[in-house]
């Protein structure tokens, strides 16, 4: 019986996606992204989602790229295949950082490549001692797609970005936080328990305010500044959280000094 390419684990308002092609070092097959994009589009659509957690299959790797052998190889059609293969990777980039809620990556093992770039995407990064990563593109000959280089430039920096794809050198330990890879490094054995920690605290917020703030957060990170339409954009969202049911509940339990129960209403 086929293995499904994506494992998918619900508890309470966290929703976890597993990368699930060990034999392959879970890296994306288009079969893989396109599951990865339908779930997501409908894990925006349920309100009782609150936040993501990607992760890779066993403990070897997060994801180890994409995997070109699962596109077909018809000489002069292969180009034109990889180019529509690496729109459809975008598109699912693209997703990951505009999903509705936080994402937060738990980086068992290596990442590289699409792994790499998948994990950068991801709201907050949380890897394992073990985790390895690296952008190989200058080793393989090939001129990384301007939209990864400037997701890369703006989350870590031009510096780091600079020598990441320019040696193409694959990082580990504490280097990974230096170049701002990862937010937090931890013991192989805890990773599971930290990451769930963090999820499980961000998913008890307030579902207006984490969707409003990773939404203005977004609209900076678009052009360092916000034009009147954008302004206008955030402004709403701050004056909607203002009025929202939820606002008067996390008051209420502030004073009360109990567990707040917001509805995202």
């Amino acid at each position: 019986m086929p293995q499904e390419p994506l494992l998918i684990d619900k508890k309470d308002n966290v929703v976890t996606l597993i990368l699930n092609r060990p034999a392959k070092r879970n890296s994306l097959s288009l079969e893989l992204v396109g599951v990865l994009l339908k779930t997501l589009e409908d894990l925006a659509a349920d309100s009782a989602v609150r936040a993501i957690v990607i992760r890779g299959s066993g403990d070897k790797a997060f994801c180890a790229g994409f995997d070109i052998h699962s596109l077909p190889t018809n000489s002069a059609e292969d180009v034109e295949d990889r180019l529509k293969a690496l729109e459809q990777v975008e598109a699912l980039f693209k997703t990951v950082v505009n999903f509705p809620y936080p994402v937060v990556a738990m980086i068992n093992g290596t990442a590289f490549g699409a792994g790499c770039e998948l994990a950068l995407c991801c709201d907050i990064r949380i890897g394992a001692d073990s985790a390895r990563m690296g952008m190989p593109p200058a080793k393989l000959g090939i001129v990384y797609p301007w939209t990864g280089l400037q997701r890369f430039i703006q989350t870590i920096g031009l510096q780091s970005t600079r020598e990441m794809f320019f040696t193409g050198h694959k990082y580990d330990g504490k280097q990974l936080r230096e170049l701002g890879l990862l937010d937090h490094l931890v013991a192989s054995e805890d990773a599971a328990s930290f990451t769930y920690q963090m999820a499980e605290e961000i998913a008890a917020n307030a579902p207006l305010a984490l969707k409003g703030t990773k939404r203005v957060i977004n609209l900076l990170m678009q052009s360092g500044t916000l034009d009147e339409s954008r302004r206008t954009e955030a402004n709403a969202l701050t004056k909607a959280a203002f009025l929202s049911e939820d606002m008067k509940e996390g008051r209420l339990a502030f004073i009360e000094k109990r567990k707040p129960e917001f509805t995202g209403k």
